[in-house]
């Protein structure tokens, strides 16, 4: 696995964490294990998504909630939700990655770490992103 695989799915883990406790995020990248043991270009890259979507939360859940229609995001599963929530943070913010790259690693994450559906309900709401706010090119 690559080391930003391995970056996304830590912050996965944070956002997860942040998400289900409500810890604040100095304390989850203190004790988060898995976190401290990675290599430093990997704790880099997982902490900049994971601060970066938990500073922008609202405005990606915002975006999230007027492409989801019929879906409140208290209803989406958790690991779902926050799949979309980092990967909507790298679509605005990590301008060196191509969004279909984004997309095809949220995807695999979600095949990790979702349920079977995941994958697809992940897929349409990037994908909608991507049209709805302009963030293709």
């Amino acid at each position: 696995m690559g080391a930003r695989r391995k970056a996304r799915e830590l912050a996965l883990q944070m956002l997860f964490q942040y998400d289900m406790a409500g810890n604040a995020p100095d304390t989850i990248v203190a004790t988060f294990e898995d976190f401290q043991k990675s290599k430093a270009n990997t704790r880099e890259f997982a902490e900049k998504i994971f601060r970066g979507t938990v500073t922008h939360i609202q405005e990606i859940d915002d975006m999230i909630q007027a492409q989801a229609d019929n879906w409140r995001l208290s209803r989406m599963a958790i690991v779902d939700r926050n799949i979309i929530r980092m990967s909507i943070y790298e679509f605005m913010h990590e301008r060196d990655t191509p969004k279909l790259v984004i997309i095809d690693e949220a995807i695999e994450i979600a095949k990790k770490f979702g349920t079977q559906k995941s994958s697809q309900f992940i897929n349409g709401i990037l994908d909608g992103i991507l049209k709805r706010y302009n963030l293709a090119s």
